[in-house]
């Protein structure tokens, strides 16, 4: 009974859009109640969720591409993609993508690529003459880029919840989102040529090298945070305060687009996306200990190795249900919330961790894309001023290609632990 009242509690506040945090909250506190716990378990366990280390890199990485955003970084990388790609048919659209995996080095969240991208490359694209339903979807499609390539705000999450190194899921993530970037290079690039989509003239060596350095400090950040872990210099919470450190620097003093007056307006906004994340991470680690105290995750992995112990069928399963949770959940309360039980299901038939918490991040990378909850899909429409329907009939491709690398990802696991497996002996 206490357990249907927590989760009836919890799908009502989504079914009527209550906040993620606030429903977690809510339903957490429903169950307590009924059940005649002392109410202090829920700041004992939210502490206990937040009192993390590796969580402090959260604000750190989201200071650093706030920071590298309103100091020219956007524009420079835009340049630098054009410079590369811009000249065969659909250029402009694979500048979006190689846009987004350049910049997916430095922000870690694909809601901040999908904004500072977009901002600038829906409103080129529709003056150069692309649709603007298409432009906002690739916008959208090639924002989920952004937290597989390292950093990641979502696999630091993991991390903190699982024990699983931080560092080497930043270096899992590298090839799967290359491979991604790819696939919606050669996906763009297929839909261009059947549409006939502009092209840009080829301006030349020179203005690719002037591309290249004018980006040079800011893909330098990227280099920065991996080999920093690669070496063992630093640990990522390290890694994301230096970061930040150098983004102001960059920023404000090799670019000169940082007015220092916006400082403090960057570090107000900052904190708040910070604490907003961390209470998500707080009342979800209420939810996850009820949870966990009902055995609900052994009796998932129960009842699903009841049916099939078969590995490659139940990484099916798996990929099916977070395919259909992504459409209707916010990707960082789905991972607090479901990881851990979908974790010990995969461990029960083999799956390295490693490997199944890269799966796991992709996954739910996509249904940022899909509706009815596709943040970055609603945000890239609104950018482009347009209805919702339009900018869904024009991801479908997007959605098909990204599906497809998960799957390929999925069912071939050296992609995500050959590199980690390499580089961390």
């Amino acid at each position: 009974m206490n357990l249907a009242i927590l989760l009836g509690v919890f799908a009502g506040g989504l079914v009527v859009g209550v906040p993620v945090a606030v429903t977690l909250g809510l339903a957490s506190l429903a169950y307590i109640l009924a059940a005649g716990l002392p109410l202090a378990v829920i700041p004992q366990k939210m502490y206990a969720g937040m009192d993390v280390f590796v969580l402090l890199s959260i604000p750190g990485f989201i200071l650093a591409g706030n920071l590298m955003n309103h100091g020219g970084i956007t524009e420079r990388i835009v340049r630098l993609a054009n410079a590369m790609v811009g000249w065969l048919r659909g250029g402009l659209g694979l500048s979006n993508v190689a846009a987004s995996m350049l910049f997916g080095g430095i922000s870690g969240t694909a809601v901040a690529d999908a904004a500072s991208i977009g901002s600038v490359m829906i409103p080129g694209m529709r003056k150069a003459g692309y649709p603007a339903d298409f432009s906002a979807a690739l916008t959208a499609a090639a924002s989920t880029v952004g937290p597989i390539i390292p950093p990641s705000v979502p696999m630091i999450i993991v991390g903190s919840m699982s024990g699983i190194s931080v560092g080497q899921m930043f270096i899992a993530g590298a090839i799967p989102g290359v491979l991604l970037g790819l696939a919606m290079m050669v996906t763009t690039y297929v839909v261009a040529v059947r549409r006939a989509f502009p092209r840009q003239p080829w301006e030349g060596f020179g203005e690719l090298a002037r591309g290249f350095l004018g980006a040079f400090w800011a893909l330098f950040m990227t280099a920065l945070i991996v080999g920093s872990l690669l070496w063992g210099i630093m640990t990522p919470t390290e890694t994301a305060i230096v970061a930040s450190a150098y983004a102001f620097v960059v920023g404000a003093f090799v670019y000169r687009e940082l007015p220092l007056r916006q400082v403090p307006a960057i570090l107000i906004n900052s904190a708040i996306a910070s604490a907003g994340i961390l209470a998500l991470v707080g009342f979800a680690n209420v939810f996850g200990w009820i949870l966990v105290s009902q055995r609900i995750p052994q009796t998932i992995a129960d009842g699903v190795l009841s049916l099939t112990d078969n590995k490659y069928v139940v990484l099916l399963l798996i990929n099916v249900f977070l395919l259909i949770v992504g459409m209707f959940m916010e990707t960082i309360a789905a991972l607090i919330v479901l990881f851990v039980p979908l974790l010990t299901l995969a461990q029960g038939v083999g799956v390295d961790p490693l490997h199944f918490a890269i799966v796991v991040v992709l996954n739910l990378m996509i249904g940022l894309t899909t509706p009815p909850v596709g943040v970055c899909l609603f945000l890239c429409a609104n950018i482009a001023r347009l209805p919702l329907t339009p900018v869904i009939k024009a991801i479908a491709p997007f959605l098909v290609c990204n599906i497809l690398i998960l799957f390929v990802v999925t069912y071939v696991p050296p992609i995500a632990t050959w590199l980690p497996g390499l580089l961390f002996k």
